[in-house]
């Protein structure tokens, strides 16, 4: 792995894997929602991540949006984008011979979207029927009731990411070019590549790529940090009524932060409880009781918070004793941890997931991405191994005992 910053700010990090063909590269921005104002008014800027992530696809001066989309159609390439509460990434995978075409378009497309007046009304369309399309989807209703309940509706990690039907009315063009402006600096942002290529090429091309409208000149300037200061999660119930044919709950609690040293030992407890077929939820809920096909426990992490969870989906008759059950189970885990066989298996689970995940370019271009911009910190494959493998039964008691007794938030969504 290398690393390069540019005297922008630009950070350039990279990984050599010479057995491949494809090279794949992403440019992560260091704002998400978390990062908008949902006041009323100009100040508004709620959805404004979700939606300038559209619009930079749009066109430049260079190349209209559909010369964007056959450039990387004819080489076969793939290429994305996605926003998300902390951050945004636009994203390629292509033949190694084509990395230069893939960077030159995603700097192209950073440095001199034209966002143009009826490309924002026509994708503002588009993203009211993705807010839509989201609200008809049990999963992502539920769990943005449980964000709402746990951080509160009206604060940056509660609210939705792709933003409201009023806030995405309201937005102007200018709201978004500032936003940008603000947003979109080289000190903000990190390219991160991986495959059969050089570090020493990639640094070329982003430089020349990134280069235009004066992107890079000047200095970096620093970016503030997190505030540091943990957020308070709220306890508590909150339902909503949707005309699905299933019950989706949602049953967790306060967890970790991001950088927390005992999240490889919360990982290995996540892995036992509810992270596979072998899992004391998959096994009570569904294979022993029948309850409901689908069933698993989760672990978020951000800046100054974090939350651990189970999720569930049920017929609507079965909503009381499946929420028993999965108390108990927390109970038990909270008051005994876990065995120190489901250690061993929730490790091997943990690096075996590791690894296999990051058998291709792109996975590994997202968690150089992701270390580089959101942690911090750039631990190699090796070092994160041998953080699971250090990880004790009494470390999985502790922060078992610690989490899993923390204040609970239920969200439950289905029919009346």
């Amino acid at each position: 792995m290398h690393r390069t910053v540019l005297p922008s700010g630009l950070r350039i990090v990279t990984e050599e894997m010479p057995g491949v063909r494809s090279a794949a590269v992403g440019v992560w921005v260091g704002v998400g929602s978390r990062d908008e104002n949902a006041s009323a008014g100009a100040d508004n800027t709620h959805g404004c991540s979700h939606f300038l992530e559209h619009l930079l696809f749009k066109g430049t001066a260079e190349r209209t949006a559909l010369d964007i989309s056959v450039a990387l159609d004819a080489v076969g390439g793939e290429f994305n984008a996605f926003t998300a509460k902390e951050y945004t990434c636009f994203h390629a995978r292509v033949l190694d011979e084509d990395l230069e075409l893939a960077v030159d378009i995603i700097g192209d497309m950073i440095t001199s979207s034209l966002l143009a007046d009826e490309d924002v009304e026509a994708e503002r369309d588009v993203i009211l029927d993705e807010i839509a399309m989201h609200d008809d989807d049990p999963d992502d209703v539920v769990h943005n009731l449980f964000a709402a309940q746990a951080w509160g509706a009206d604060t940056p990690l509660g609210r939705g990411i792709a933003g409201t039907v009023e806030s995405i009315e309201a937005l102007t063009r200018d709201q978004i070019d500032a936003f940008y402006r603000a947003h979109y600096r080289p000190e903000n942002i990190v390219i991160s590549a991986t495959g059969n290529l050089t570090h020493e090429v990639v640094v070329a091309l982003a430089e020349q790529a990134f280069a235009r409208n004066g992107f890079l000149s000047g200095t970096a300037s620093p970016i503030p940090p997190r505030s540091g200061v943990p957020l308070e999660l709220h306890p508590g119930e909150v339902r909503a009524t949707r005309p699905f044919e299933q019950v989706n709950v949602v049953l967790g609690m306060q967890g970790l932060w991001r950088d927390d040293d005992r999240r490889f030992a919360l990982g290995v407890v996540n892995a036992a409880l509810g992270g596979g077929t072998s899992s004391r939820l998959f096994q009570e809920v569904r294979e022993h009781r029948g309850l409901a096909y689908s069933v698993y426990s989760f672990a978020g992490a951000h800046a100054e918070s974090g939350v651990v969870g189970v999720a569930v989906g049920c017929l609507p008759n079965k909503v009381e004793e499946v929420l028993e059950v999965v108390r108990e189970e927390l109970r038990k885990v909270a008051a005994e941890g876990i065995t120190a066989e489901e250690v061993v298996r929730g490790k091997g689970q943990l690096r075996g997931g590791l690894v296999l995940g990051l058998e291709d370019p792109a996975s590994r271009m997202s968690r150089l991405g992701k270390a580089e911009l959101v942690h911090d910190q750039l631990l190699t494959i090796d070092e994160v191994l041998h953080r699971i493998s250090s990880v004790t039964v009494e470390e999985c008691q502790a922060v078992a005992a610690d989490v899993f007794s923390r204040p609970e938030i239920l969200a439950i969504v289905g029919p009346r």
